[in-house]
């Protein structure tokens, strides 16, 4: 068994890196509808030399059947183990349960969610799994057609005005009637990341009016430029991340936000928050106390709920009303409920990320640590952990 194993990993390190045997996995959790790669991909990264398998009923949710891959020349394994056998790169959506089954040297691409998933990194490790984290693929302009996270929450955000305008006892347009006139619907977006800018566009196509609030002065152009109202709050010296992420605030001035932030929440029909800091806990900006002074009828949607939420009460898996009659919608992976697009860009971020690394005189994927792309978005490799945030020890 370990004569087996030792080379394995010596005709691994024989033949280098670059690789082209691709496996596209079923996901296993039953909420994700999407997939990782979708048949148009898929068949022009077959012209490019690459080999694929494809897990049966992996693109089901999504509306593309096994015939589908069938046709762009992709080979159909009925399990994932059947597929692991000879893949050389594996990609799903969602983090595995372990690195089980794969073999030493593969190059594992998916979302990692690393900052909590530290056993999982020690297992990808020990395995010899070169394990990429979409999450951290770096947010430059050279990566920008890489960026999952920006393809996937720009839909999050349209579907939480959809979800906040289906829930709402009113309509967000002003309408003009011989029976007298309609008042727009306030909707008041807190972050104006991807998410945000998606939901303030989406709710001024609807008729909406906006207001917006975030702690990086530098949007308040992207904001107008939407047409929307930016509100100001004066927090003190603000700033973002390389990745483009906010600071986080301080407790000092995340009290002045909430203050800031009541009386546009009290006169608002809909909020949208979406204020998450990468790698950890959200900040709560919307406690009781405003909750409490909001009409009734008022929707909110908590998108920073999946890393505690925004919102003081928000539930990640149900909806909540409070005693006053204030509507509390999950916002996490919203994404999900448009399944075909969400799909669709996801997968040509995996390609992107595929072809950006593709050796022409090989026809294979290599694993180029000399780019940046890669050094920030590799996490394991050669039995060790080597992404500088994440090393132990």
């Amino acid at each position: 068994m370990f004569l087996c194993g030792f080379f394995q990993v010596s005709i691994y390190f024989m033949k280098g890196f670059a690789m082209k045997k691709v496996l596209v996995c079923k996901e296993k959790v039953e909420a994700e509808t999407r997939v990782a790669l979708i048949p148009d991909d898929i068949k022009r990264l077959i012209g490019m030399g690459f080999e694929f398998s494809v897990v049966s009923g992996a693109g089901l949710k999504c509306g593309i059947s096994d015939a589908m891959y069938e046709a762009a020349g992709a080979r159909i394994v009925k399990t994932e183990e059947e597929g692991a056998a000879d893949a050389e790169i594996v990609v799903r959506i969602l983090k595995p349960e372990s690195a089980k089954g794969m073999n030493p040297g593969t190059l594992h691409i998916s979302y990692l969610d690393p900052f909590n998933e530290k056993e999982l990194l020690r297992d990808f490790a020990t395995s010899n799994i070169q394990a990429v984290s979409l999450e951290m693929i770096p947010r430059t302009t050279l990566a920008q057609k890489m960026d999952v996270q920006s393809s996937q929450t720009s839909l999050a955000g349209y579907v939480a005005v959809l979800n906040a305008a289906a829930r709402l006892p009113k309509i967000l347009p002003m309408m003009v009637t011989p029976a007298g006139t309609i008042n727009p619907a306030r909707v008041f977006i807190i972050g104006v990341g991807v998410a945000g800018l998606q939901a303030i566009a989406t709710a001024k196509r609807l008729g909406a009016r906006v207001d917006a609030f975030d702690t990086r002065p530098v949007v308040e152009e992207q904001v107008k430029s939407l047409g929307a109202n930016f509100v100001k709050i004066d927090l003190g010296e603000m700033g973002q991340t390389e990745q483009g992420y906010a600071k986080e605030l301080t407790p000092e001035q995340v009290e002045k936000q909430r203050e800031g932030q009541a009386k546009v929440c009290e006169k608002s029909n809909i909020i949208i928050t979406t204020a998450k800091v990468f790698g950890r806990k959200a900040p709560v900006l919307i406690k009781k106390d405003v909750l409490d002074r909001m009409q009734p009828g008022t929707i909110v949607v908590d998108m920073a709920v999946s890393t505690g939420g925004n919102v003081e009460g928000s539930s990640p898996d149900k909806v909540v009303t409070t005693d006053n009659g204030v509507t509390i919608l999950p916002g996490d992976m919203l994404e999900r409920q448009v399944p075909v697009d969400a799909s669709k860009m996801l997968s040509g971020n995996i390609y992107a990320f595929l072809t950006h690394f593709y050796n022409k005189e090989t026809r294979e994927f290599d694993v180029r640590l000399e780019d940046e792309i890669m050094r920030g978005c590799l996490l394991t490799r050669g039995g060790a952990i080597i992404h500088e945030r994440f090393k132990e020890g």
